[in-house]
């Protein structure tokens, strides 16, 4: 299967940690497919953790709640992507924010949030 340029650069910048582009790529191909809610969800969750890194701990825990929300009906595997491994990953993600709205940036560095490799992958046989 082939996807839009920008879906392959989204893999790239994930793995770089640089979410705050991964939202640009994601929202480009999503704008001509709205209906596409795999892609909200996956926005959705790059744009959580670009709010912790800043310490809006409000801000992550709602985009990845939501972002969750719009993965769970593309499970196990859809585009290429492990959805269940993400879902596994946002809750890891849930699982280590503090009970505040906001947090600074040196807090940010002390809390060991978790890490994905994203890759694109063969859809598994059934």
């Amino acid at each position: 299967m082939s996807f839009p340029e920008e879906y392959y650069l989204f893999f790239q910048k994930f793995n770089e940690g640089e979410y705050y582009e991964c939202h640009d790529l994601l929202e480009e191909i999503w704008m001509g497919q709205k209906q596409n809610k795999y892609l909200q969800g996956m926005l959705q969750m790059t744009v959580g953790i670009y709010h912790f890194e800043y310490g809006n701990i409000k801000g992550a825990r709602l985009m990845l709640e939501s972002g969750k929300q719009y993965l769970l009906p593309y499970r196990p595997f859809y585009w290429g992507v492990n959805v269940d491994e993400v879902i596994q990953f946002i809750d890891q993600c849930l699982s280590v924010l503090p009970e505040k709205d906001s947090i600074s940036l040196e807090e940010v560095k002390k809390i060991p949030f978790p890490a994905i490799q994203l890759q694109l992958q063969e859809e598994p046989l059934s």
